[in-house]
């Protein structure tokens, strides 16, 4: 049974693998600080994974066990802070064998007005993980990467070999964390590291339990769509009708979080099975799909109407991005085996159940701390 650590592992991608690694017999780790994380989402997950009873021992750390040795741990902490670094690598008497690196901050949009946040965030951040695993001899890490280093360009789909060329201050901050990476990578023997560059995850567990729920105005597609079907917001903005795609609309690679979930386990399971490498993988289903394709998949799949506006193209986005998935499959044996219209009804069946996201529970006994944390 091996011990990970999952930084921002309570947030939408985190969280789904975090119940992934519990199903496959994993301890897991997690530190977070919340900005858009959620304890409730942890209590959750340990509930899917059939552990024991979601203790709270401070305002700073919760657990969750099981006879058989399952565990979930959850530490209130910055990535940025050495401090909260230490005690995520300590708890339960340490021995952490590999980190799972989610914590950033990932709207492309906002990226662009809040640029030193997003370098302070995600580049600083990195730097004080790399620390603290030199401080606890971890040298196995799985990086959360994006498709947006890819820009804009004409290969579609895009390989990994294709030229970096980020074109907003968020892809410049994982194409620099990469660089780092692959600079740490070549100092020193030993180092396991897989770099995930995946395109668009949506979707939620099937269960409806935890999905994506992120605070304030939704940056993304999906969570904005599942709002609007909701009635949390009146209609759906389109960003450019007059992009060089087949309906006007951009097309993007779609693929469910629980796909991508997996993909990380896979990663994890490749890197400490195998010596020591440098991976980097496409994670995406190869194919793409309109914003107007999924709106009307939605409203297919649920029977649902979903009022839209198509308003002026949004300043750092690209007409079209679909993965070239071949190399993980052929180094993984992964690919997505959901389809978008599974993307929908899942996303739609996390969103009904909860329909103020994690805010729902607030009847359950974490709420008032829920609340407490988005402001309500």
């Amino acid at each position: 049974m091996t011990k990970v650590l999952l930084t921002g592992g309570a947030g939408f991608i985190g969280s789904h693998t975090g119940l992934t690694l519990l199903e496959s017999g994993h301890q897991v780790v997690v530190v977070d600080d919340f900005s858009n994380g959620s304890a409730e989402a942890m209590r959750r997950v340990a509930e899917l994974a059939g552990l024991g009873p979601w203790r709270q021992a401070s305002t700073e750390h919760w657990t969750a066990a099981d006879p058989e040795g399952g565990r979930l741990t959850l530490i209130r902490g910055d990535v940025r802070s050495p401090q909260d670094l230490d005690r995520a690598f300590t708890v339960d008497g340490g021995d952490i064998s590999a980190v799972l690196h989610f914590a950033g901050l990932k709207a492309v949009g906002e990226s662009m007005t809040q640029p030193l946040r997003y370098w302070d965030v995600n580049v600083t951040g990195t730097v004080r993980l790399l620390e603290a695993m030199g401080r606890h001899g971890c040298q196995t890490l799985v990086f959360s990467s994006s498709a947006t280093l890819y820009g804009t360009t004409d290969q579609v789909p895009i390989p990994e070999t294709a030229p970096l060329q980020p074109i907003n201050p968020y892809g410049y901050t994982k194409a620099a964390v990469e660089r780092l990476l692959t600079d740490v990578a070549a100092s020193a023997p030993g180092w396991r590291i897989a770099l995930l560059r995946y395109f668009n995850p949506v979707g939620a567990h099937p269960s409806g339990r935890i999905g994506e729920d992120p605070n304030g105005l939704p940056n993304n597609l999906f969570p904005f769509l599942c709002q609007v079907a909701a009635g949390r917001r009146r209609h759906l903005q389109v960003f450019g009708g007059d992009w060089p795609t087949p309906d006007g609309t951009g097309v993007r690679d779609y693929l469910h979080v629980m796909d991508l979930a997996e993909g990380h386990g896979r990663a994890l399971d490749l890197l400490l099975a195998e010596p020591p490498q440098r991976l980097t993988l496409n994670l995406g289903s190869g194919r793409g799909h309109s914003v107007l394709e999924v709106v009307q998949t939605f409203e297919a799949t649920n029977g649902l109407r979903l009022p839209y506006t198509v308003v002026a193209r949004r300043p750092g986005d690209s007409a079209v991005s679909v993965a070239d998935p071949r190399e993980a499959e052929r180094r993984m044996g992964w690919r997505t085996r959901r389809s978008l219209a599974d993307i929908c009804r899942d996303g739609w069946a996390w969103q009904s159940a909860n329909p103020q996201g994690y805010r729902s529970a607030e009847k359950e006994p974490i709420g008032e701390l829920i609340r407490a944390q988005h402001g309500s």
